[in-house]
């Protein structure tokens, strides 16, 4: 069976039983809870499931990496029995590897949710605590720099370590396993809080062109390791430029991607109706069919707007800046 799908029916059995009942028992979220990590430790234990209990913190990264995919799809779907199911999936990987680092007298799955609700308490002064923040803006501030507090007190706590670490930079703090778009973008929005920055978006456009012209050069050099570099490059800045216009990268591509395939898809359906397979299509005529399917989706979707609401642009950037 193959791995992906014995995650599914693993999380979607308590799902299934329900649906039969038309009057399900109505539980707390708090027992739902136990309920979900006793199916995990369940088959986890001797006896249990052998895919599962073969598993392990690395062969699970993929699955946790994919589940958090299809929960952003499941969000652009708008079908809400879908967003819950992914959500589950995901929820079942926190339970994953909280069972399996329990197995080996680490933590539990306790000591994960007790861990982000100090931690959330501790980052919200102005709702749990005393101070008050004015606007959401000042809030970010409180936030990282409640982090730094934070990091410099493990280093108190554990000296031995902290000799070990390198200098605190304005950096510090990126994962290197999230995607290369991502990363970038966290790596610009923490450069741009010292005042490393940009004064507007035509900066970067320059520097956009600049790249450019030097893979160009790269090219007619024959030097494909420089050709990589400097498209590395190009791409860094058009990470930087999205961050700058409050849109994620990451999601811009997302989107791009999909259209892009919408519009194929088209394009292989006007040549079948045509009694063509598309790839025996000249290349000057699949262009004509790429402007057709272009056309096509324009017509049925309506104008693109040119901008985001100012309101939807700060409060996605928001988002994507606080942890």
């Amino acid at each position: 069976m193959a791995p992906r799908k014995k995650l599914s029916e693993s999380a979607r059995k308590p799902r299934a039983s329900s649906r039969k009942n038309p009057h399900p028992q109505r539980l707390s979220p708090g027992d739902w809870f136990e309920k979900l990590v006793a199916i995990q430790k369940r088959l986890r234990d001797p006896g249990g499931c052998p895919w599962d209990r073969e598993q392990t913190h690395h062969t699970l990264r993929t699955y946790l990496i994919e589940e958090a995919y299809e929960v952003l799809d499941a969000l652009e779907s708008g079908d809400d029995e879908k967003f819950v199911e992914e959500l589950g999936d995901l929820l079942l990987q926190v339970t994953f590897h909280s069972q399996i680092a329990a197995e080996a007298g680490r933590f539990d799955v306790s000591d994960v949710i007790r861990a982000v609700h100090e931690k959330m308490i501790r980052r919200h002064p102005h709702v749990f605590g005393e101070k008050r923040a004015k606007d959401s803006a000042e809030v970010l501030r409180n936030w990282h720099r409640i982090k730094a507090q934070e990091r410099r007190a493990k280093d108190s706590a554990d000296p031995s370590t902290a000799t070990e670490r390198k200098p605190e930079s304005a950096l510090d703090g990126v994962p290197r396993a999230i995607p290369a778009t991502l990363e970038g973008l966290q790596l610009t929005k923490k450069a741009a809080r010292t005042g490393f920055d940009w004064d507007d978006a035509a900066g970067i456009f320059e520097k956009m062109n600049e790249e450019t012209n030097e893979i160009q050069h790269a090219l007619k050099a024959g030097d494909r390791p420089k050709v990589e570099e400097e498209l590395g490059d190009l791409l860094f800045a058009a990470v930087n430029l999205a961050r700058f216009l409050h849109v994620d990268p990451e999601i811009a591509l997302k989107n791009a991607n999909a259209k892009f395939v919408r519009r194929f898809h088209e394009m292989e359906r006007l040549a079948a109706d045509g009694g063509r397979k598309f790839e025996n299509v000249p290349r000057a005529e699949k262009e004509a069919l790429w402007l057709s399917a272009k056309i096509s989706e324009q017509t049925r979707t309506g104008p693109i707007p040119k901008s985001v609401p100012a309101e939807e642009a700060v409060t996605a950037r928001k988002a994507g800046e606080r942890r």
